[in-house]
């Protein structure tokens, strides 16, 4: 194959040195440039005419989504996008937009996504790189939705309508789903920024519910730290206090 002239883009030092070491077998790749954030990977997109860029999602300021809107998705080159978080990943994975890395970066998997790099450049289809860049960015409805629990079977994907209610459990959120309960090494807040904030609310700094579960909202009349919200199946979950506004603003009928 052609030069392929590669750019990575990372706020991370060591994420960045690691990437080029990874790509140090591949004699045809070569490494035009290292961004650190955003502003320099527009900047390194402009002038250094990369065929593929090695892009961090989650950096402060300007993250990887954000280059790719500046820059413009029809004047993007291939892009491997770099994650720290698996969520990101299902959800490029689930949209078949592009290819992606979660940290820390294994060998096996830098080697499969350079092969698929490879075969879609040969395609050289930049239409279809730019449509499936562009349904990344407008979000894929179904995709967002569906959270990844990691199973002795595999990857198990969870849709938010099956959610009913979870709860904070030390380092892990506890879902209870479809009638089960499932662990995720994950914190409630990076869930509740991921869930439709008009069909889950936080109750507890322990919990979140679903809203249309909600049989009913229980509050003392004069003590409203004693606040509980029913849920269908009799479950009881304490609401409080400064969060009992929200919850009774939310489940008032419109």
């Amino acid at each position: 194959m052609a030069e392929i002239r590669a750019l990575i883009v990372d706020d991370e030092p060591l994420a960045r040195r690691g990437i080029r070491q990874l790509l140090a077998p591949y004699p045809d790749v070569v490494v035009v440039g290292e961004c650190r954030d955003g502003h320099e990977a527009l900047r390194g997109l402009a002038t250094l005419a990369p065929d593929l860029v090695f892009l961090d999602v989650q950096m402060p300021g300007l993250d990887g989504l954000a280059v790719i809107r500046k820059h413009g998705v029809e004047r993007m080159p291939a892009v491997i996008f770099v994650t720290a978080h698996d969520e990101f990943a299902v959800r490029a994975f689930e949209t078949q937009a592009l290819d992606y890395l979660v940290k820390p970066l294994s060998e096996a998997r830098f080697r499969a996504a350079m092969t698929r790099v490879r075969e879609r450049m040969r395609m050289a289809d930049a239409v279809a790189l730019a449509n499936r860049l562009r349904a990344l960015l407008e979000g894929d409805a179904r995709a967002a939705n569906r959270i990844a629990i990691s199973t002795e079977a595999g990857q198990l994907l969870i849709d938010a309508d099956e959610i009913e209610w979870i709860e904070s459990e030390d380092y892990y959120a506890g879902i209870h789903a479809g009638g089960k309960h499932y662990h995720l090494r994950q914190s409630l807040s990076a869930l509740e920024s991921r869930l439709d904030p008009a069909r889950f609310v936080r109750v507890h700094r322990s919990a979140i519910v679903r809203l249309d579960l909600v049989r009913e909202l229980r509050v003392e009349a004069d003590d409203d730290a004693e606040a509980v919200v029913v849920l269908r199946d009799g479950t009881r979950l304490p609401v409080s206090r400064r969060r009992l506004p929200q919850v009774k603003a939310l489940l008032r009928p419109s």
